[in-house]
């Protein structure tokens, strides 16, 4: 079974005085996936622009959009139509054995166990590797931990903060609770990766309030499991897999998938601010793998 769904996202910078603009980039298209299709996309900008495609060093796919005319005004209409398979919730994952990887796997992915010097965690007991063998595995339940323990969220579009400042202040975006588990993970050596995309959440459907990060761009991660593989896991809502995460970029860092980067060539005084609108809609139930 698979969900027929549509996206539309929508950023708008407004400034008070005609201002010129650099080269931006864009990833909001999901990557090439055996868990998804994409049916059609559009891109539209309310100034005139030349529009092409590039696939980055991790395969995600780049919008880059150029401009020759200032304004006042720039927004940005991102649209696409695709198909997500998935199931629900999932509880268990399949394992190999002690999850002992071979040699080419772990050279593989090696480059995502790395630590990153600048995601500095405060001192704390030494946390020793989980045992992921048995019949469930002693990492779903713990893996949490490594996770933002407050539910709170902070409000406004910034840089990702660092794991650091996540655990002193007990708040953060979906962005820095991602990075928090990441980090984390990491310092007990599984490999992991940070996943910018959307959340579609089945109740806003229903015009009732959602999971935190719905109806806007969401972060997450991904931790590799031998036998399992690369597996989804979102610290902000606790949930993993299922139709409602549907992925658009993966990095080693969260810098490396922002949803909408460019710049801009005025005054500082100039900027008044930007809004930014995403709408996840399910279409339809979709039984045929071909879409039909």
């Amino acid at each position: 079974m698979a969900i027929l769904f549509e996206i539309e996202h929508a950023t708008t910078y407004k400034y008070k005085n005609p201002v010129t603009f650099g080269t931006h980039r864009a990833m909001f298209l999901p990557r090439p996936a055996a868990n998804g299709r994409l049916l059609s996309w559009s891109v539209k900008t309310s100034l005139p622009s030349k529009i092409h495609w590039v696939s980055d060093a991790l395969s995600n796919n780049v919008t880059v959009i150029e401009f020759s005319e200032p304004g006042k005004e720039l927004t940005f209409t991102l649209e696409f139509r695709g198909i997500h398979f998935g199931a629900k919730q999932v509880e268990e994952f399949p394992l190999e054995p002690r999850a002992e990887m071979s040699g080419p796997t772990l050279s593989s992915i090696c480059a995502l166990m790395r630590r990153t010097p600048m995601a500095v965690l405060p001192p704390g007991p030494r946390a020793s590797r989980p045992t992921i063998g048995g019949e469930r595995p002693t990492f779903y339940d713990g893996c949490w931990t490594c996770s933002a323990t407050p539910s709170t969220t902070m409000p406004g579009k910034r840089s990702t903060q660092s794991p650091g400042e996540t655990l002193r202040s007990k708040s953060g975006t979906c962005r820095d609770y991602a990075w928090l588990m990441i980090e984390g993970l990491r310092r007990l050596g599984f490999a992991s990766r940070f996943v910018s995309g959307y959340l579609y959440d089945s109740a806003l459907d229903g015009g009732e309030t959602g999971m935190l990060g719905s109806g806007a761009t969401h972060a997450w991660l991904e931790v590799f499991l031998p036998g399992a593989g690369w597996t989804h896991y979102d610290p902000t809502n606790r949930i993993n897999a299922g139709y409602d995460l549907i992925p658009v970029a993966i990095a080693r860092h969260p810098g490396q998938a922002v949803p909408l980067a460019g710049s801009w060539f005025g005054s500082a005084q100039d900027y008044l601010g930007m809004s930014i609108n995403v709408a996840v809609r399910k279409l339809g139930d979709v039984s045929d793998p071909s879409g039909k």
